[in-house]
C-alpha cells in the first residue's frame, strides 16, 4: 500500500489519510530516497477519519489553494493581505539531544530557520498574513521577536522517554 503508486488525488489522499491513521503514533516522516519510512502501528481497530470532518474540511478547502514546496518558493507567489501563508517547519531542537529535525531527506538546521525568518517578514512587508509554528527555543523567539508570538500547550506522543509524553510548550507566530 505504501508504495502503490495512484492515478488520482482522490486515491492519493485516501492512501495518505489511511498510513496516517494506521502507522506508529500518526508520524511522518521519509528516508532518503523521499519514501515513506514508518512502520505500522499496534492498533486493533484504528479510528481512519469520521465522514463528516472530511466532508467538512472538503468544503472548507474548496475555495483554498495548499501548496507542498519549499519555503523559498512560496516568497515568489504570496504578494497581498488577500494571501495567508502557514509554514510548519521542522522544529528547532529543544536541547542538544533532541536535535532529530530529518522527517525528510532534506535537512534543517540554524540557516534553514534563519532564511525561514527573513522569508517572514518579506511576506509580512507585503501586507502577506503570515503564520508559523515551532518549538519554544531562545533562538526561534529572537527570531521572530518583531512578531506576535503566542506559547500554545500541545500534546506529545512521541518521545524516547514515555515519562516525557504529555503538554509541551509551542509557539504559535503571526505577523498580524
Amino acid at each position: 500500500m505504501r508504495s502503490q503508486k495512484f492515478s488520482n488525488s482522490l486515491d492519493q489522499a485516501a492512501r495518505l489519510i489511511y498510513l496516517n491513521k494506521t502507522c506508529f503514533n500518526g508520524l511522518y516522516r521519509e528516508n532518503r530516497q523521499g519514501q515513506f519510512n514508518v512502520p505500522m502501528g499496534k492498533y486493533k481497530n484504528p479510528k481512519i477519519c469520521p465522514r463528516e470532518l472530511l466532508i467538512t474540511a472538503s468544503k472548507t478547502l474548496q475555495s483554498a489553494t495548499l501548496k507542498v514546496q519549499s519555503f523559498e518558493a512560496i516568497v515568489n507567489e504570496a504578494n497581498s493581505a488577500a494571501d495567508f501563508v502557514y509554514f510548519d517547519p521542522p522544529y528547532h531542537p529543544l536541547s542538544p539531544t533532541s536535535n532529530f529535525t530529518s522527517y525528510s531527506r532534506h535537512k534543517f538546521g540554524v540557516d534553514k530557520q534563519e532564511k525561514l525568518a527573513e522569508i517572514f517578514g518579506i511576506l509580512h512587508k507585503r501586507g502577506v498574513k503570515v503564520m508559523l509554528s515551532n518549538s519554544d527555543t531562545e533562538l526561534i523567539r529572537d527570531l521572530y521577536k518583531d512578531f506576535n508570538i503566542h506559547p500554545i500547550q500541545a500534546g506529545r506522543a512521541i518521545n524516547s522517554n514515555p515519562q516525557n509524553r504529555g503538554k509541551i510548550t509551542e509557539l504559535l507566530i503571526t505577523s498580524y
